[in-house]
């Protein structure tokens, strides 16, 4: 299939039947069609009951584009066509490009987390928007989810929203201060059935199990607390955390170094991995995320230049990194297959 390097099937990648996959090192992305250029900050590809998929993007008043085979792409407006003007206050306008939004789709229901800020600002907000068709003019505007400040420890951008059976948690960040998740506040005070302990467990887990505490409130889709805790950080740009859950691990994916400069980008995608979606996350080689850790899956090759801002889905079985890079008159959306058979994902 032309764009997609070592890789064979009988069909189209919407439905593809899978021979094997044949590793290499940076592999070009699948070939699509229709409005995938013009794409930053991608969303994961969330699949509407009907069968289409959507993707949000980086834009004023935030990107739609459908597909029925994830192929081919069609612009479908914005989610805010009349602007956004709750989010002035971090953005200067009431109608600025809105930042790297988050999509799931859970229960005839699609949930947008995106942010709002300027660039090299901690002044930032993540907001969310609910809507049960995901159409333009829908949305409902949910409100401030968490703001920062120039004084803040980490900037509110970037959101990712993960669901771990019954529990929700939000990890978010940061470029310059690292990447944190909302956590409950540690509990220490001996639990009232102390058989329980017998499952060697911290007292903090002991009451989350206990209480059935979610990090995020599933009602509002918002922080039960602001208390955070840090997953990865490192000396230069680290932010577009995303966690999945893929056999006995967790997965935290980041994008590093230097976005949005066109063909002088150099954005990367770097992962690690958890047997505990709060950490501590180390990568490859087994160094953990907040002392500078990150094992490199895929940078710039060829004509990809600066791939990052990265989501990662799974359907059918196959997980698959989105992410946008750069061409000389802008940014394109690239995706690739995910191949965890190693113990760590590796693009195909």
């Amino acid at each position: 299939m032309k764009g997609l390097l070592g890789y064979c099937s009988f069909v189209a990648f919407g439905l593809s039947t899978v021979v094997a996959p044949v590793m290499s090192a940076n592999p070009n992305p699948i070939s699509l069609r229709g409005a995938y250029t013009g794409v930053h900050d991608p969303s994961a590809l969330c699949q509407r009951t009907d069968g289409t998929w959507f993707l949000f993007s980086t834009a004023v008043g935030i990107a739609i584009r459908t597909s029925k085979d994830r192929v081919t792409w069609t612009n479908a407006g914005v989610v805010w066509p009349n602007g956004a003007p709750w989010t002035s206050t971090y953005t200067g306008e009431n109608n600025a490009n809105l930042w790297a939004p988050d999509c799931t789709f859970r229960n005839g229901q699609f949930y947008l987390y995106y942010s709002a800020s300027t660039f090299g600002s901690r002044n930032s907000g993540m907001f969310l928007a609910r809507s049960t068709t995901g159409a333009q003019g829908s949305w409902t505007n949910d409100g401030l989810v968490y703001g920062s400040t120039t004084s803040s420890s980490y900037n509110a951008i970037d959101p990712n929203l993960i669901i771990d059976g019954s529990k929700w948690y939000l990890v978010f960040g940061s470029w310059s201060s690292g990447i944190a998740m909302f956590v409950q506040p540690i509990v220490t005070e001996s639990p009232p059935d102390t058989t329980l302990l017998a499952w060697s467990m911290s007292f903090e887990e002991y009451w989350e199990r206990l209480l059935m505490v979610n990090s995020i409130n599933p009602s509002t889709g918002k922080p039960s607390s602001t208390s955070l805790t840090k997953l990865a950080s490192r000396n230069n740009g680290i932010e577009a955390p995303v966690i999945i859950k893929n056999g006995s691990f967790y997965y935290l994916f980041t994008s590093w170094d230097k976005c949005c400069a066109g063909l002088s980008s150099t954005y990367n995608i770097r992962v690690g991995r958890s047997t505990n979606i709060k950490g501590p996350y180390v990568d490859q080689a087994g160094v953990n995320l907040t002392n500078g850790g990150g094992t490199l899956i895929l940078s710039t090759h060829g004509s990809v230049v600066g791939p990052g801002g990265q989501s990662v889905f799974q359907t059918g079985g196959v997980w698959y990194l989105v992410y946008h890079y750069y061409v000389s008159n802008g940014s394109n959306l690239g995706i690739n297959r995910l191949d965890f058979s190693s113990g760590w994902p590796s693009p195909y």
